[in-house]
């Protein structure tokens, strides 16, 4: 009975919002399409790595996020000022900040109130919140009507490590909802609590400041906007950039598909968590950025049995046909496939194979 209480109320408001957001107009939140003192984060942090989760369909909806035209992060000067400080030290120390998320336009959060108040969409439950039940997610904070990164000043991250070339054990995922994702969690090994804090101590040296629920989440202590929520969407042309101009001649852009059920058993292997974790690290070494999305297909095979298969869509560009080739030889032989297509530009189409 209380569950079916919880969940009427929550219905009831998902109607005031896709009733022209009566929650909005009401509040005293001021909203803003003003992206005149956002940059870049690149421009900014120019040694960041950039794995943009909303711009994907890894991330707890499952689907890309309404707002995020660009695999590109946005930031206020001064929250990218400061960020360029903390990327300055801990490169010293051997390190590169990994970006996931940083500005979040409004319709994004409106995006995730109308995930959580669809109670049957539970795609992503396995990877992001397996220790609880999807309508207590709004109740519980995890998801809200607003959020920080609206106002353009937070940004989440994570380290990724030079000598060892691979992100560092937090002793939790991004994104995952539960007491797991506290950073004062310590049932985790002594070195990942360790590694929670040497992130943590190095933002709030310069003027960050923590989220007492994600290890990950960090807002400019002085932010410039505290009371206003920007609206325009995650695109360069928000910040007056130019849109990526079309290949020149002689500069391609390349599409690689990469199956992962191994090819002798013609069965998945790993969990899709993990299978994006191996390609992530894959691509890092190779490639200064990329984007991943995930697809499935099918096909019935010389048994007459039907096949599904989880498959990794990886967009590469300012990169050369022998880089995407070395990438695509390691992740031939960590999927055991037998081949992965790659298309260039995108008219040129391959099947690539090193056997």
């Amino acid at each position: 009975m209380k569950k079916f209480v919880m969940r009427l109320l929550l219905l009831v408001l998902a109607l005031a919002l896709l009733c022209g957001c009566a929650a909005l107009a009401e509040s005293d939140v001021q909203l803003s399409d003003d992206a005149s003192d956002f940059v870049l984060l690149s421009d900014a942090v120019p040694d960041a790595i950039l794995e943009i989760r909303y711009y994907s369909t890894y991330n707890f909806v499952g689907d890309r996020i309404d707002g995020y035209e660009q695999p590109v992060a946005l930031l206020t000067k001064e929250a990218a000022a400061a960020l360029r400080e903390v990327s300055d030290e801990l490169v010293a120390k051997g390190y590169r900040l990994k970006i996931y998320d940083a500005y979040r336009p409004q319709m994004a959060v409106s995006h995730f109130m109308r995930w959580a108040l669809d109670f049957e969409d539970t795609r992503m439950k396995e990877y992001f919140y397996p220790e609880l039940e999807k309508d207590v997610l709004f109740p519980l904070g995890y998801i809200a009507e607003h959020s920080g990164h609206s106002r353009g000043s937070t940004v989440d991250l994570t380290l990724f490590d030079m000598t060892t070339e691979k992100e560092v054990d937090m002793g939790g995922t991004f994104d995952y909802f539960g007491e797991l994702s506290h950073p004062d969690y310590t049932d985790i090994t002594p070195e990942q609590y360790a590694n929670r804090m040497l992130l943590r101590e190095a933002m709030l040296a310069h003027g960050f400041k923590p989220l007492v629920e994600e290890w990950w989440h960090f807002t400019l202590a002085e932010e410039p906007y505290p009371e206003t929520y920007f609206t325009f969407p995650v695109s360069v042309n928000s910040v007056g950039k130019a849109p990526a101009a079309e290949p020149e001649a002689g500069s391609t852009q390349y599409v690689m598909y990469v199956g992962t059920n191994d090819q002798d058993t013609n069965k998945p292997v790993y969990t899709q968590a993990k299978c994006m974790e191996i390609a992530r690290e894959v691509l890092i070494r190779h490639f200064g950025g990329y984007t991943i999305q995930e697809a499935r297909g099918g096909w019935i095979g010389d048994d007459g049995v039907e096949y599904q298969e989880y498959t990794l869509v990886i967009y590469l560009s300012d990169t050369t046909l022998e880089a995407v080739h070395a990438a695509a030889d390691e992740l031939i032989q960590l999927f055991n496939q037998s081949s992965v297509l790659i298309q260039a530009n995108p008219t040129q189409t391959e099947f690539y194979s090193t056997r």
